[in-house]
Order: C-alpha cells, then sequence, then structure tokens
C-alpha cells in the first residue's frame, strides 16, 4: 500500500496532505516539519500521522514529497542521505532542477518535479507532473493517486513546467485583483461589497467551466454575450481602451522571466 511522507507543512504541503488524506486515507500520510509543533497541529486537523524528525517520516514511506523552500532543498537532501534508497522523491520546490536534484540525492532513486498552485487546497487545483529518467510508469500513477483529490494532475516535460507555471501557478493572484476590481464596480453602481464579491466570484468560476466544458475558444464565448449596440460590448471596449488583454499577456511574461532568474 502506499505511503507519502509530506516534508514541510507550510501551505501547498499542508494543501497536498489534506488532498492525500482523501486520496488514500490519514493512516497512509505521514508529516514532519522543522516546527513539529506545526506538523501535529494539521495531523490532529486532517487525521494524518506526524513525526518529529524528517528521516523518521521518510523511513516509514515509499513517497517523499519535498514541499520547502527552494533554497532548502538541497540541505533536506543531504539530511535524508542514505534513507532515501528505494524511495520516490517528489520537488514541489520552484525553479530547482531534476538535473540538480539527482546531483543532491547522490543516488539513481526515481525523481520526478510537481507544481501545483493553491486552488488545490479546495481540491480545484492544477498541478504540473515532470519525471526524470528514473520515473516509471508506475512512478507517475502513484503520484496521480496520491494528488488526485487536490484537482486536475497535467504531465509535461520539465521545461514546460516553468511557462506552466507562469498561468496557473501565479495566476490566481492574477485572477484574485481582477474579482476584487469587479466588484469594486459593483459597489460603485450600488451593490453592497458582499454580494458584488460572490456575484462576481460566481461568474468567473461559472465563465471559466464554460471554457473547460465546452471546449469553444474564449473569443466566441465572448461573442457570444455581446449583442450588437448593448451595454455588454460597451464593457468589453473598455476593457481594450484600459489593456486588459495587455497587462494580462505582460504579468504572465514577467513571471516566466522571474522564474527563468
Amino acid at each position: 500500500m502506499i505511503k507519502a511522507a509530506f516534508i514541510g507543512v507550510g501551505n501547498m504541503g499542508s494543501a497536498l496532505a489534506k488532498a492525500a488524506c482523501k486520496s488514500l486515507g490519514g493512516d497512509r500520510v505521514l508529516v514532519s516539519n522543522r516546527t513539529a509543533a506545526k506538523a501535529e497541529a494539521l495531523a490532529r486537523e486532517i487525521g494524518c500521522q506526524a513525526y518529529p524528525s524528517n528521516r523518521e517520516a521518510v523511513q516509514k514511506a515509499q513517497y517523499i514529497f519535498l514541499c520547502v523552500k527552494p533554497k532548502q532543498v538541497k540541505g533536506v537532501i543531504e539530511e535524508l542521505g542514505d534513507i532515501l534508497r528505494g524511495k520516490t522523491l517528489i520537488s514541489v520546490a520552484a525553479g530547482v532542477t531534476l538535473a540538480e536534484l539527482r546531483v543532491w540525492a547522490g543516488q539513481e532513486i526515481p525523481l520526478l518535479r510537481i507544481m501545483p498552485n493553491t486552488p488545490c487546497e479546495i481540491g480545484k487545483g492544477l498541478t504540473a507532473l515532470a519525471g526524470g529518467d528514473t520515473a516509471k510508469e508506475e512512478h507517475f500513477t502513484a503520484v496521480e493517486e496520491i494528488l488526485s483529490q487536490s484537482g486536475l494532475v497535467e504531465r509535461m516535460e520539465e521545461e514546460m513546467i516553468e511557462p506552466y507555471n507562469a498561468v496557473a501557478g501565479c495566476g490566481p493572484a492574477f485572477v484574485y485583483p481582477y474579482i476584487e476590481a469587479l466588484a469594486d464596480g459593483g459597489v460603485l453602481v450600488g451593490l453592497h461589497r458582499e454580494e458584488a464579491i460572490r456575484y462576481a466570484a460566481q461568474m468567473v468560476m461559472g465563465a471559466a467551466a464554460m471554457v473547460l466544458e465546452t471546449g469553444e475558444h474564449p473569443g466566441k464565448l465572448k461573442d457570444a454575450v455581446c449583442s450588437p449596440g448593448g451595454l455588454t460590448i460597451e464593457g468589453v471596449a473598455a476593457l481594450e481602451r484600459h489593456g486588459l488583454r495587455a497587462a494580462a499577456i505582460d504579468a504572465v511574461v514577467a513571471a516566466w522571466e522571474k522564474g527563468r532568474k
């Protein structure tokens, strides 16, 4: 039976551990953290097992998720050392390559990278998954099973992770200000704040679902809402005048360039 250990229980580590508990059951999920009390609190919340040290957690699991900051990855791998033998190592760290993981691990073990986004916390996320030469189909399938309750898991080549991250990883932070701005507009024209936020968020969720479920191009769906001479096209024209498209493109490119550095 698959057991998964999550090393580091910050925002993303906690979200993935919660999803894993739903997929595998809490008795097959282990967590550890630099601050042991944080791991213990999470374990009580989601019903998994907390361990006081990374080494203890790793010894009892086959799939090891490194959910620490990129600058901490090398040190944690060195700390784990020989007990990684026979394990599968999955890194969540942005910018840390499979080649670097291979050097730091110093042994032939299956290595994978994932890049989840924050909606994984509520089971509506998207996670990129890439593997090195030592990762076989069984390892990809196991990671997909462990994360199945976090949302969609998308396999891709490693070189696509940074472009993906600029859109899907950073993207929620691009959408939240847009939702807030729509709500501000709603308040300006007379809605109560709570209503305006709820209407804007539900609308964005529904519009996104239309793109995914119909398979139609977003431009075609936009055209279907815009009647000739109507109020919607007036709003679209205002967005175009103020550069919504250019701003969105620039945001993705800026994030991608930062990731490359």
